[in-house]
């Protein structure tokens, strides 16, 4: 068994499991409303940053400066909320930095965690499946975890999930 192997079923579902018995309806109703974005950039010029956010509603600019990331970030958002607080709504602020370079640098870093999501909800997906074929055929929890270096306790526990 591979303590690394197991720990992926520590983490929760990105959505059901093929197999659930659960109903997913991914119909979006449009009259639910979804977050209005705003783009703020943020530079830093010595050890202080300065966070600009435009395009707002009533064609206004909004700026903020703080010691950190987390600060000037915290600082722009609360100008932003309460400029808009007559408008109804959730918004969602997109913080990257003015300088390309950087903000590409943060974008992939963003996309690869998705992609780590993504690969661990597929290996969690694939785990289940082998070991509900695997049990089906016979196999015992240990035989299956074997080969899946994983416990035959967690076999067990992926089986009798599946089962109502």
């Amino acid at each position: 068994m591979d303590p690394a192997n197991d720990a992926i079923f520590d983490q929760p579902d990105l959505f059901p499991a093929p197999e659930s018995d659960v109903d997913v309806d991914v119909d979006v109703d449009v009259d639910v409303g979804f977050a209005t974005s705003y783009r703020v950039t943020v530079t830093r010029t010595g050890k202080q940053w300065t966070a600009t956010a435009t395009d707002l509603p009533g064609g206004h600019i909004v700026q903020a400066q703080g010691t950190s990331w987390v600060e000037v970030r915290r600082n722009i958002g609360g100008l932003i909320v309460d400029l808009l607080k007559d408008e109804p709504g959730t918004i969602a602020l997109h913080v990257v930095p003015a300088d390309p370079e950087a903000a590409a640098a943060l974008a992939a870093v963003i996309e690869a965690r998705q992609a780590r999501m993504l690969a661990e909800q597929a290996e969690r997906d694939a785990v289940r499946h082998a070991a509900r074929l695997l049990i089906a055929q016979e196999w015992t929890t240990r035989d299956a975890g074997s080969a899946m270096r994983l416990s035959h306790q967690r076999i067990s526990r992926i089986v009798s999930a599946a089962t109502p």
